[in-house]
């Protein structure tokens, strides 16, 4: 028997509410190649088939909770609308304990550009606003390249690059990028990874 469709909601990408602070620039920028390769019937496929997962907050706004990058890269090629599915409703709640049951859920992710932790009101309002990390796009290249498996953590990418910021100094970002994915890969396979979601190991003798 099919699985039946989940009910979807249509919003203005504009409107919606990030729930991290950072993106990937370098991430962003790839996705919008790959969206421009599409033909028009091609677009409109995908877009039919992604959905944004949200929470519906106060003042009935609706929170994306994933897909980011894609929602950064759609803004930017100019898309005016994109489909939600939404996971939980909490319109009710108290907005000064809105927050508080995101990070419950691991529905918010509140770290800046140097992967430290900043107040809920830092997360931006909406999707064009939010910061760039490095590292984040560091950690989406380095997984694409196998250095370590897509997991179902939580911002489990952003796991990554917090673990690559303090072992590659930023100012090593801007060498070729084959020697920082060299040294990020080297790094990845240690013992000290071992603990990140997706490692691939092996470890050291």
């Amino acid at each position: 028997m099919a699985r039946a469709r989940p009910q979807l909601i249509s919003a203005k990408l504009a409107k919606l509410h990030p729930t991290q602070v950072t993106v990937g620039l370098q991430e962003v920028a790839l996705k919008q190649a790959q969206w421009q390769k599409l033909k028009r019937k091609e677009r409109e496929a995908a877009l039919d088939n992604h959905w944004f997962p949200c929470v519906l907050g106060p003042e009935g706004r609706h929170y994306i909770v994933d897909h980011h990058h894609f929602g950064l890269a759609l803004m930017h090629e100019e898309v005016k609308t994109v489909s939600l599915v939404l996971l939980k409703d909490l319109s009710f709640v108290e907005p000064d304990s809105f927050w508080t049951i995101m990070d419950f859920h691991q529905w918010v992710h509140p770290y800046d550009a140097k992967g430290i932790r900043r107040g809920y009101d830092k997360v931006p309002e909406q999707i064009g606003d939010l910061q760039d990390d490095p590292y984040r796009s560091l950690a989406g290249a380095l997984r694409r390249a196998g250095g370590f498996a897509k997991d179902v953590t939580p911002f489990s990418e952003f796991l990554w690059a917090d673990f690559f910021r303090t072992r590659i100094p930023s100012n090593e970002l801007g060498a070729s990028f084959e020697q920082v994915r060299k040294t990020a890969l080297k790094l990845a396979r240690s013992q000290a990874a071992r603990y990140l979601p997706g490692w691939s190991g092996p470890i050291d003798a």
